[in-house]
């Protein structure tokens, strides 16, 4: 492999799930790579997997709700790295109260401010290195809750999504003849962390049909190693047996109202 060798990688998220599982795979390939995530301990636990299998990484703690440290990322890897060639826009955060009746709006405004803000503050903070070499590859897991929107994503987090997705889109449209190449990861149910924020979240049986982490991460993975000459504008991926979701989508709809 090696095709990502001297690339410079940023994946937020990084400490697990999706995050996690990309990072290794695009450090296996080469790249360098900085993890981004809120807690350091999950982050060093990747950077010494990463290492111990041969590959180059750093920890980069910050909380993405906060715009200027999600824009400090860029200026850290500059620092250490000296250039910034794919950014991985994972991070992602959902409310607990999901309907729309009943969310309030600081947890409407926090989902928006990782899922939204963060992506275009650090995808900004990335393009004047990335257009001054004429090439960049910015990659954001987006949802499925973005094409389907409900209750079970919830409303901020489908409204949240449905954001990213189009500002992926966006950035395509403006800068793909300047080199820059923006692809948009639109899964469905994936086994992480964040479903157990769910008001009812799924049991283990659910969990074993769902796609896990690499799955996705495989999808990444593809779309920073293909040929510059080449992007994927959109992937959209799901697990191939459906599950029963009524019950759980039943608890979700009740979640935050006056008791």
């Amino acid at each position: 492999m090696g095709c990502l060798k001297n690339k410079v990688a940023i994946v937020t998220g990084a400490g697990t799930g999706i995050g996690r599982a990309a990072a290794k795979l695009l450090a296996a390939d080469g790249a360098k790579v900085v993890l981004v995530g809120r807690r350091a301990e999950p982050l060093n636990s990747v950077v010494k997997e990463i290492t111990d299998a041969g590959g180059e990484a750093v920890a980069h703690p910050a909380d993405l709700v906060d715009g200027e440290q999600a824009a400090g990322v860029a200026e850290f890897t500059l620092k250490t790295f000296g250039q910034v060639d794919i950014l991985v826009n994972n991070a992602g955060f959902s409310s607990k109260v999901r309907s729309v009746k009943y969310v309030q709006p600081d947890e409407w405004e926090a989902v928006f401010k990782v899922n939204v803000e963060a992506v275009y503050r650090l995808t900004q903070a990335c393009l004047p290195d990335m257009l001054s070499r004429g090439e960049g590859t910015i990659i954001t897991t987006s949802s499925m809750a973005a094409l389907k929107p409900g209750v079970l994503g919830g409303s901020p987090y489908s409204a949240a999504k449905a954001a990213s997705l189009n500002f992926s889109n966006g950035l395509n449209s403006e800068l793909r003849a300047s080199g820059i190449r923006a692809t948009a990861i639109i899964p469905a149910e994936v086994n992480t962390p964040i479903l157990d924020g769910r008001p009812a979240p799924p049991d283990d049986e659910a969990r074993k049909i769902m796609m896990q982490p690499e799955d996705v991460a495989r999808c990444i993975h593809l779309a920073a190693t293909l040929p510059v000459r080449t992007v994927i504008e959109e992937i959209v991926v799901s697990p191939t047996i459906p599950r029963d979701m009524s019950a759980e989508m039943e608890i979700a709809s009740k979640a935050g109202a006056p008791s």
